[in-house]
């Protein structure tokens, strides 16, 4: 062969080796990109939770994580390729006697291994390493639903304080709109009927709305901006509605004659997090018992084919060989895997009770923010806004009769408003309250 077409197939060979080496990068470059999330006019919740469940970025990564464990599956449960080598060779300084039959200058060897195939099954190694990784997709499993409980909590949060913000934004629009009317009649009334530093109050009550105006709009702007992270939207954020629902106080059943020991109870059996570590526990469980197996050496079975010529003159006739290849454990047991693995059971189990009393810290929590809402919310509903509203009219229709000051107005207006604002925090507040219940338990609280 030419030198030169000896160099181009080399050249062409080491091409095609490159080719094998980035196909794999190639792939991962090409890998679809997850689909951006598309927000309607007016999203409901409903509409919003279904959104996270398909887009939701966290629960995207949640579900990468379950493939990896479904491959780590597959992977302990795979019996090892036998190995096969195949050697020739000639001898340097062998000349054959005169008249051998089958005294040749080459030789020829072949061995093919199991790589301990049968010795990993039958002393259950593979067993093992296969239940502790499907303990670990089961925990991986948990993980995602997990995953689905806390980001979904908090996006029914952040609607919540969305809707609110709307809600808020809306009654700042009529608040707004009131003074500038007020304004602009007592600039009419000046200075006949009052005088300059009585429209100078008026004024800074005008131009107190606006500010609230402009706060409300950046609070809706943020608001909407959370809602549209957690959904996975990696676009411009629309200025999107939300349904008024939430507006509207109401106890959920599943919380009509609930305790906090109930709550709890359920915690224990629904919160996925906390059975996940009794899966996590169980596969560190399998891998102490497979740390301690592999103090068994792995013992290979190997069938070996050996010829030096041919014939009975040969000097190394035919010859098949098989047995065992295994190393003996005499200077190391396993014993640092061993101790690595008892600590890991140790880890996964202090894990568990750190996790079981998180879940009733978590409820206890949520019951009380849930209870104190609830209670604030029903004596602003049924006492105090009323008793705000009544003093607003009777000191408006006062002030505008002549027998109530300008500042007895201004207070009444300032202590009405304060008391729509207070009244919508309450709502967002108690809502945000039945939400964290609900992350906290682990289910649903219709």
């Amino acid at each position: 062969m030419k030198p030169k077409n000896l160099r181009t197939r080399a050249l062409a060979f080491i091409s095609a080796l490159a080719a094998v080496a980035v196909a794999p990068a190639a792939l991962a470059a090409d890998a679809p990109q997850p689909a951006d999330v598309v927000l309607p006019a007016t999203l409901t919740l409903d509409e919003a939770m279904r959104e996270f469940k398909t887009h939701g970025l966290d629960l995207l990564i949640a579900d990468t994580q379950v493939t990896h464990a479904e491959g780590d599956v597959l992977a302990a449960g795979a019996v090892p390729n036998p190995n096969v080598s195949v050697g020739a060779g000639a001898s340097i300084d062998y000349n054959p006697p005169a008249g051998c039959v089958g005294c040749q200058t080459w030789t020829l060897t072949a061995q093919v291994g199991d790589n301990g195939a049968l010795f990993d099954t039958i002393t259950g190694k593979r067993g093992l390493r296969v239940s502790s990784a499907r303990a670990a997709l089961a925990a991986a499993r948990l993980g995602r639903v997990d995953a689905e409980r806390a980001i979904g909590g908090q996006l029914k949060q952040q609607y919540a304080q969305l809707v609110v913000a709307k809600a808020a934004q809306d009654f700042a629009a009529e608040v707004q709109k009131a003074m500038t009317q007020s304004l602009d009649l007592n600039k009419l009334r000046y200075p006949s009927v009052i005088n300059e530093g009585d429209l100078a109050r008026i004024e800074v009550q005008k131009l107190e709305a606006d500010q609230t105006m402009d706060q409300a709009k950046l609070a809706v702007r943020q608001a909407q901006v959370s809602v549209a992270f957690l959904l996975g939207v990696r676009g411009t954020v629309p200025d999107f509605d939300v349904e008024r629902t939430l507006l509207k106080f109401k106890v959920p059943a599943a919380l009509q004659g609930a305790s906090e020991a109930s709550l709890v109870a359920l915690a224990v059996r629904a919160r996925a997090d906390l059975r996940a570590w009794g899966y996590t526990r169980e596969s560190a469980e399998h891998a102490l018992s497979l740390a301690k197996r592999q103090q068994f050496p792995d013992v290979g079975l190997f069938a070996n084919y050996t010829q030096f010529g041919t014939g009975p003159d040969a000097v190394q006739p035919p010859t098949v060989t098989v047995g065992l290849s295994f190393n003996l454990p005499v200077f190391y047991q396993q014993q640092g895997e061993v101790r690595r693995a008892e600590a890991d059971v140790t880890t996964a189990t202090v894990q568990r009770e750190k996790v079981l009393a998180q879940v009733v810290s978590d409820v206890a929590a949520a019951w009380a923010t849930w209870t104190a809402a609830r209670d604030r919310l029903q004596r602003m509903e049924t006492l105090i806004l009323d008793r705000a509203k009544r003093a607003h009219d009777i000191v408006d229709l006062q002030f505008r009769g002549g027998t109530a000051t300008l500042m007895d107005f201004l207070d009444a207006e300032r202590t009405y408003i304060a008391t729509n604002e207070e009244y919508l925090q309450d709502l967002a507040n108690y809502w945000s309250a039945v939400f964290a219940l609900e992350q906290a338990v682990g289910t649903e609280l219709k």
